[in-house]
């Protein structure tokens, strides 16, 4: 059987090989240290980021990047976005271009503003690229909790392959042609979580947590339109199913870092705190330059950036945030929007 290769290490990327190898097919798990490999060849379990869930005997792991794809038809990237290129760049070196390859992470490249299937097909000789994004705590799909995806992808093969590799009894795989759109709803939505950690430290009401979802998504939407995407595409699993189960769950690696910067902690020992990957932060001031480039109005987003990054007291900034001209509640509504495929 053909093997299928998992490269990234990480909660997520884990509990994918655990559904793949629960089919029966060889699963080769790529981790960035030997270490990290070998360590989960005798245990079966990601003891640093999976804690306490034994994984399919059908994983083996591996520090090799030749020996994580050789054989492999579809490769799904589960590496953090700012390891991503270099990776992939590495990756590229033992691919033929006939393969199937799936991002699963939910970042963007400062420098570039690339997405990470951009990044993709510069790094790689592969055409077969997807991206893979929706409500995806890492720790309730590894328990096996009923739970949503989006496949997104120019080309019918990638997406029939990712359902038939991932749908099972607990995990349902939609599918979607605005790539962009997927792509940046999982982007996004990381800038809003850390909002509504925030709020749930200053133990704010629930009226102000709806506040804060509904006016995030709709800054969402409103900068992804300007990329392309379709706004409609934040109605599903990878907006707003994503921004609800990112923004209320202390799973959510984003909604913590929020929650201890409203405890007193700075940005960078929150992120030190929680110990893992939080794309937020990083998320946060990248977006805010090409929202501030394009005059996009992100009030929220330029509210979390003055406290974040300019020192703003979170007084003022509330005060600022409450004092925004009153808009159209639903800006989309009256007009029908396309996203271009990408």
């Amino acid at each position: 059987m053909e093997r299928i290769g998992i490269i990234g290490g990480g909660s997520f990327g884990s509990a994918l090989a655990d559904i793949i190898g629960h089919k029966g097919l060889p699963v080769s798990l790529w981790f960035r240290t030997p270490e990290s490999a070998a360590a989960f060849n005798d245990t079966h379990e990601n003891r640093k980021y999976l804690p306490g869930f034994p994984l399919s005997s059908n994983i083996t792991a591996t520090s090799d990047l030749r020996e994580a794809s050789q054989g492999c038809r579809v490769l799904l990237m589960c590496v953090p976005s700012t390891h991503f290129r270099s990776v992939a760049h590495r990756l590229g070196e033992w691919l033929d271009g006939s393969q199937i390859l799936v991002s699963t992470t939910k970042g963007i490249e400062a420098h570039t503003f690339q997405l990470m299937t951009e990044i993709l097909r510069e790094e790689t000789p592969c055409l077969k690229i997807g991206a893979l994004s929706g409500p995806n705590l890492a720790k309730e799909i590894a328990a096996k909790m009923p739970s949503g995806t989006v496949i997104a992808s120019r080309y019918d093969e990638v997406i029939q392959e990712v359902q038939n590799l991932l749908s099972c009894s607990y995990f349902r795989v939609y599918s979607s042609r605005d790539v962009r759109g997927v792509e940046l709803g999982g982007v996004l939505k990381n800038i809003y979580a850390i909002a509504t950690g925030l709020a749930a430290a200053m133990k704010v009401g629930d009226n102000t947590r709806g506040m804060l979802l509904t006016r995030g998504l709709a800054e969402m939407s409103r900068f992804a339109e300007k990329f392309g995407a379709n706004p409609m595409t934040f109605l599903g699993l990878a907006g707003v199913g994503d921004l609800v189960t990112t923004a209320g769950s202390p799973l959510s690696r984003n909604f913590r870092v929020g929650y201890l910067i409203g405890q007193g902690k700075t940005l960078q020992e929150a992120v030190q705190e929680v110990g893992d990957v939080a794309e937020g932060g990083h998320t946060v001031g990248v977006v805010f330059e090409k929202a501030r480039e394009l005059g996009i109005n992100m009030h929220i987003l330029k509210g979390l950036h003055a406290l974040l990054f300019e020192n703003k007291p979170l007084s003022t900034v509330l005060q600022d945030l409450m004092a925004v001209p009153q808009m159209e509640d639903v800006e989309f509504a009256h007009r029908v929007t396309g996203g271009e495929n990408h």
